[in-house]
């Protein structure tokens, strides 16, 4: 398996940043309706915190352990520290897919909420339809607590999305 090191979002990451929020054929899963400005995502790079408490997100720059090429974000969204969960999300930069990035973000990522942060689960909301993401996520130990019936809108259509939970004992 493949080894990544997750690192905080450094000034450096402003062009693979604006490279992936402005990618159109990634809205689709994910929640961005827009382009972002360069600008905007300086702001955000420069005025970004790590502190999951006060922001209730994270984001980290996944780098391949071995050569510190940097191959996607992993993304820690709505934590509750009052249920000690968080949804959890991955992108994996288009020439680095399939080669198990994903699997090794995920159990880095997986071993961070549980030992670091002592989060009680992570959960994921992936489409129904992107077989490759929901077999990564089960890979990583994650199981299926429901399908969301008709929750994402892709142009005119609505499609299902399967709700995807990892406890930690």
């Amino acid at each position: 398996m493949k080894q990544v090191r997750l690192r905080a979002v450094e000034p450096e990451d402003l062009d693979t940043l604006f490279r992936y929020e402005n990618d159109r054929d990634l809205w689709a899963v994910g929640s961005t309706l827009a382009p972002y400005s360069r600008k905007q995502i300086y702001d955000y790079v420069a005025q970004y915190s790590a502190d999951i408490y006060a922001e209730r997100q994270l984001r980290l720059m996944i780098d391949d352990a071995e050569t510190g090429v940097t191959v996607g974000t992993a993304d820690l969204t709505d934590f509750s520290p009052a249920d000690m969960r968080a949804q959890t999300g991955l992108l994996i930069d288009g020439p680095f897919q399939r080669q198990g990035y994903g699997l090794a973000t995920l159990a880095a990522l997986t071993e961070y909420a549980a030992k670091t942060l002592q989060l009680h689960q992570l959960y994921a909301i992936v489409p129904a339809d992107n077989t490759a993401s929901l077999a990564v996520f089960r890979r990583a130990g994650f199981r299926t607590g429901g399908r969301l019936r008709s929750w994402l809108r892709r142009g005119g259509t609505y499609g299902d999305a399967i709700f995807l939970q990892r406890l930690f004992p």
